[in-house]
């Protein structure tokens, strides 16, 4: 018995959402194709068993912690047996035939990915956000489905298309707080995850480094606080904003703090954390893409290189050494061979130089200095230790930047700074 042919053309298809949770469902094929449709399932939870002789590296790796069963040998009639579910993706046209032909008779759907006429289910292409999961069938046409759902998350993702269900009237719901880490400052460079969470916000309390283009395509009924610090000048105190995310979140509203680079490194995302936590409000963290290893690398800069280091270290500059509240030990990172990425470190850099050469790094290490990293203006100097102080003032250096010590700097001088 034969699967009955569907045309691709028709574009008939019946949309449903399988809850697969603890439901056996075969893969027979460990190819590439395979290991795209194993994923999915595996996100679904499906209990999943692949049946070939091999499999891609990546889909062996997700063997060895039992995710997935791994029957390691050719398909044999039967091995759709309990199935719910089935993918023929072998690169064997009449095996896939024989795997089709066994869930029609078994009345088990069955996605046949060398030929979608004989398939009796479609795979869309599917993009998540949130708790809210877009396919899309393109007719037959799998670039026309996959552009469309990527215009869709895109939407959701920037605002353009609006999720007002999940926007939920103020004190019906409880508040919660997101600390989301932006990234160097190009918008391109936030997680998807955080900037959904921005685009679903009623407050967004920003940083002055966090991507303030987000901020522009907010709704006029978001409410946008400036909690910038800037360095040696205005600020917003950490209390306060502190403050500012309990008292929204218990009036019922999604607060997004919103900060450049990542929360927890040098961002005080922790106190943030724990004055959520101490008042009961649901606060939940978004990584970020911090500037002490983006900013570099944006630069053409590696912060490690195979033969060439083992080890970086970010420090925060903002206290020069010998300040009596500094919690740098200078002598122990003047001693160190590999990296060093400063943060936070333009007005003591010649401080700090001075105190790795007295500690044992050489005056000639190279440096690189990035300034605006990420952003249109961002450029790149190069120097040393011992004419590091002098180069800050020659190219007029202010923050924010991001300096790195080290033989990995090297690297780049030779090949010149990217565009």
């Amino acid at each position: 018995m034969s699967a009955t042919p569907v045309d691709p053309a028709s574009g008939v298809v019946y949309p449903v959402g399988l809850r697969l949770l603890d439901r056996q469902v075969v893969v027979v094929g460990g190819g590439q194709v395979a290991h795209r449709r194993v994923a999915g399932l595996l996100e679904a939870r499906a209990r999943v068993t692949v049946v070939s002789p091999e499999v891609t590296p990546a889909l062996e790796a997700l063997v060895g912690p039992g995710a997935v069963t791994w029957v390691r040998r050719r398909y044999e009639p039967g091995d759709l047996d309990g199935a719910w579910y089935a993918v023929a993706a072998t690169d064997d046209p009449a095996v896939n035939a024989a795997v089709a032909e066994e869930a029609e008779r078994s009345r088990v759907f069955c996605a046949r990915a060398d030929d979608r006429s004989r398939s009796s289910v479609w795979t869309p292409a599917v993009g998540r956000q949130g708790d809210l999961v877009v396919g899309v069938h393109g007719g037959g046409d799998p670039q026309r489905a996959v552009g469309v759902r990527d215009a869709v998350l895109a939407g959701l993702a920037d605002g353009s298309i609006r999720d007002r269900a999940a926007r939920e009237v103020p004190g019906r719901r409880p508040g919660s707080v997101v600390l989301v880490g932006g990234g160097p400052g190009d918008p391109g460079l936030i997680t998807v995850r955080g900037q959904w969470a921005v685009s679903q916000a009623d407050v967004v309390v920003a940083d002055h480094l966090a991507p303030q283009s987000l901020l522009a395509s907010l709704p006029s009924e978001v409410e946008v606080i400036d909690a910038s610090k800037l360095p040696r000048g205005r600020y917003m105190a950490q209390e306060q904003i502190n403050a500012l995310l309990v008292e929204h979140a218990r009036a019922g509203r999604r607060v997004v703090r919103l900060k450049g680079g990542d929360p927890f490194v040098f961002g005080r995302g922790m106190e943030e954390l724990e004055a959520c936590v101490a008042a009961g409000v649901p606060v939940e963290v978004v990584p970020g893409v911090t500037s002490a290893i983006g900013v570099p690398a944006l630069a053409g800069i590696p912060v490690t290189h195979r033969g060439l280091t083992h080890e970086f270290v970010v420090v925060s500059g903002h206290l020069p050494p010998g300040h009596p509240q500094t919690l740098v030990d200078w002598a122990a990172l003047g001693r160190l061979r590999g990296t060093i990425v400063v943060l936070m470190g333009v007005d003591t850099a010649p401080a700090i130089a001075a105190a790795l050469v007295e500690h044992g790094r050489a005056p000639e290490t190279p440096v690189a200095v990035v300034a605006d990293g990420s952003t249109p203006t961002q450029r790149a100097v190069h120097t040393t230790l011992a004419g590091l102080a002098q180069t800050l003032v020659d190219e007029g250096i202010r923050p924010p930047a991001v300096w790195v010590v080290g033989e990995v700097v090297r690297l780049t001088a030779e090949v010149g700074q990217p565009r």
